[in-house]
C-alpha cells in the first residue's frame, strides 16, 4: 500500500498504518526535545485550537454545514467551568467538584450546539454562516453586557485545572500530555462517526437532502444531533482553553477568534480530521513568531494572504498541496520507470536482432 494511502485513508478497523505510528511517536516524545515554552504554547495551544477546528470539519465535510459557533461553544464551556467551579474575581464561582463541573459544562455546551442547529439546519449555504455568526455575535455582547453571571468585560480569572492524582495538570508536560490524549481521542472519535450508519447517512444527506429526504430519513434530526456531537467536542476543547489560559473573558468569544476557527480549518483541509491539526500548528507558528516580523495590527493581514493563496491553490487546503506533491512525485517516478523499462526492451531487441541476423 502506498504511502498517501497510509495517511489519508486512514479508517478504524483499516489495519496498521505506519505514518501514524511516526506521527505518534513524535507527538509523544515531543516534550522531551522541546521547551517548556514549545510544549505549552506551541504543542497544547495547536492540540486546542486543532480540536476545535476538527468539530468544524466534522460538520462542513460530512455534513455540509459551515459553523461559524464552534468557538462559541467553546467559549461558552469555558464560562460555565469559571461559573461553576472556583475563580479568582469573586463573582460567581460555585465551587462545585472539578469533575461535576466539567461534566455539567460539557453537557450545557453540547445541547447549545445543538440549538444553534436547529436554528441553523433549514438553511443551506452563506444563510448557515450568517445564521451561526449572528448567534456568535449575540453572546459575545451578552457575555460583554452581564455582569450578574458572566461579570461583564473583565470575565473571570484564576480558573485553574484540578490537581488529581498529585499532578497540577497545568505543568507544560502534564497539561500537554491530557491535551494530546483528548486530541486523539476526539480524532478517533471523527473517524468512527464517519465510518458508522449515522455518518454515512450524514455524508449521503450532504450530497443528496432531497433524496434521502424521500428515502424517509429526517434530514434535520440528523443535522441536528451532527451539531451535537460537534459540540461535545468543541465544549471539550473549551474546558482545555480556559485551563490553558487561567482566565476567560469577552474576548475569548469574539468575532475574531470565531473567524480564525474557520481559517484553521480551512487552511489545513475540510475533507480530512487531520487537516484542522494541520491549520492550527501554522496559525500558532504565525501567531507567536510572525508578530516578531510585523506589527500587531498586520497580523490578520499575513492570515488573510495566506488564506487567500491556500484557498485559490489548493481548495483542500494543506492537505491537499501534500496529495498533489505525492501525486505528482509518484507519477514522476512512473515515468522513470517507464522509460527504463522502454531502454531496456529496446537494448534487447537491438542485441536479438544483432545475434540472430
Amino acid at each position: 500500500m502506498k504511502f498517501e494511502h497510509w495517511f489519508f485513508n486512514a479508517t478504524p478497523g483499516s489495519g496498521f498504518k505506519p505514518s501514524w505510528l511516526i506521527v505518534a511517536v513524535f507527538l509523544i516524545a515531543y516534550p522531551g526535545f522541546s521547551s517548556d515554552f514549545f510544549t505549552f504554547q506551541i504543542g497544547a495551544y495547536s492540540l486546542i485550537l486543532g480540536t476545535i477546528a476538527l468539530s468544524l470539519m466534522m460538520l462542513a465535510g460530512y455534513g455540509g454545514m459551515i459553523s461559524l459557533a464552534q468557538m462559541t461553544v467553546a467559549g461558552l464551556a469555558g464560562y460555565l467551568v469559571a461559573i461553576l467551579g472556583d475563580n479568582s474575581v469573586g463573582v460567581m464561582g460555585l465551587g462545585w467538584p472539578w469533575w461535576l463541573t466539567v461534566f455539567v459544562a460539557i453537557s450545557l455546551a453540547a445541547l447549545f450546539s445543538a440549538f444553534v442547529g436547529a436554528i441553523s439546519v433549514r438553511t443551506e449555504g452563506i444563510y448557515t454562516i450568517m445564521i451561526t455568526l449572528a448567534i456568535a455575535v449575540a453572546l459575545f455582547y451578552f457575555v460583554r453586557q452581564n455582569y450578574t453571571i458572566f461579570n461583564g468585560f473583565t470575565g473571570f480569572a484564576g480558573v485553574e485545572p484540578p490537581t488529581t492524582f498529585g499532578v497540577y495538570w497545568r505543568n507544560p508536560l502534564p497539561f500537554y500530555y491530557l491535551c494530546l490524549a483528548i486530541a486523539v481521542l476526539s480524532l478517533w472519535a471523527v473517524f468512527y462517526i464517519s465510518r458508522s450508519t449515522f455518518g454515512l447517512s450524514l455524508q449521503a444527506i450532504r450530497d443528496n437532502p432531497r433524496r434521502m429526504r424521500s428515502l424517509g430519513f429526517n434530514v434535520a434530526a440528523h443535522r441536528i444531533f451532527a451539531y451535537f456531537l460537534s459540540g461535545i467536542i468543541a465544549a471539550t476543547a473549551g474546558v482545555l482553553m480556559v485551563w490553558f489560559n487561567g482566565r476567560i473573558s469577552p474576548g475569548s468569544v469574539g468575532v475574531e477568534v470565531v473567524i480564525d476557527i474557520l481559517v484553521i480549518a480551512v487552511v489545513g483541509g475540510l475533507r480530512h480530521p487531520v487537516g484542522p491539526f494541520l491549520g492550527a500548528i501554522v496559525f500558532v507558528l504565525l501567531e507567536n513568531f510572525a508578530i516578531d516580523l510585523i506589527d500587531r495590527e498586520r497580523f490578520n493581514t499575513v492570515i488573510g494572504l495566506a488564506l487567500l493563496l491556500i484557498v485559490l491553490f489548493s481548495p483542500d487546503g494543506l492537505l491537499g498541496l501534500w496529495r498533489r506533491a505525492r501525486q505528482r512525485l509518484s507519477a514522476a517516478r512512473q515515468t522513470r520507470l517507464a522509460a527504463g523499462r522502454a531502454t531496456r526492451d529496446g537494448g534487447s531487441e537491438s542485441y536479438n536482432s544483432l545475434s540472430n541476423p
